[in-house]
């Protein structure tokens, strides 16, 4: 016999004495090894019956834009955007930018559907370091969404008024030099 959690989200119809409020989390590190730590627990709410979108804004390489989301499982979808690499540089050729665009269009879309309760949102701080999607769209994305859903920003570079806003920072860093 399995047990499942029944976890509310905007289209449940559990009722609970105190309204839900997602938070914004952010994890970032100057070098890049966190993201199995995020997507660990992507994983985990998505098994317990919780909507789950990652989207890996600077990622690329495997043809995969919003159009094709990878679905692991039935409860959490992965998308990247949709180039043939990986994006190193703010310098960007006008069929990269508008890909990222239509990345970060999509992105806002189905949160603003509140088709998700938790949203990963993978290196958009290089993005935006970058100068590639405003900080200030980011701002006004995170006070318009839904009061529910759960943000989580990863990445270097992350703004400060990324941190600001933040519920929960986690800083990694190596303990020992190697």
């Amino acid at each position: 016999m399995v047990a499942q959690l029944e976890t509310p989200s905007a289209n449940s119809s559990l009722s609970l004495p105190y309204p839900i409020e997602g938070l914004v989390q952010v994890f970032t590190s100057s070098h890049r090894n966190f993201f199995t730590s995020v997507m660990g627990q992507a994983l985990r709410i998505a098994g317990q019956g919780t909507p789950v979108l990652i989207v890996q804004f600077l990622k690329g390489g495997i043809k995969q834009g919003q159009d094709r989301p990878i679905q692991l499982g039935q409860n959490l979808d992965w998308i990247r955007c949709d180039l043939p690499r990986c994006i190193d540089t703010p310098h960007l050729d006008e069929s990269e930018n508008q890909a990222l665009q239509k990345l970060w269009l999509h992105t806002q879309q189905v949160v603003d559907e509140d088709k998700y309760s938790l949203v990963v949102l993978d290196e958009l701080s290089l993005a935006i370091h970058f100068g590639l999607i405003p900080e200030s769209d980011v701002l006004a994305f995170l006070a318009k969404r839904s009061p529910h859903v759960d943000i989580i920003f990863t990445g270097t570079e992350m703004p400060q008024s990324i941190l600001d806003v933040a519920d929960q920072i986690t800083e990694i860093r190596r303990s020992h030099c190697p």
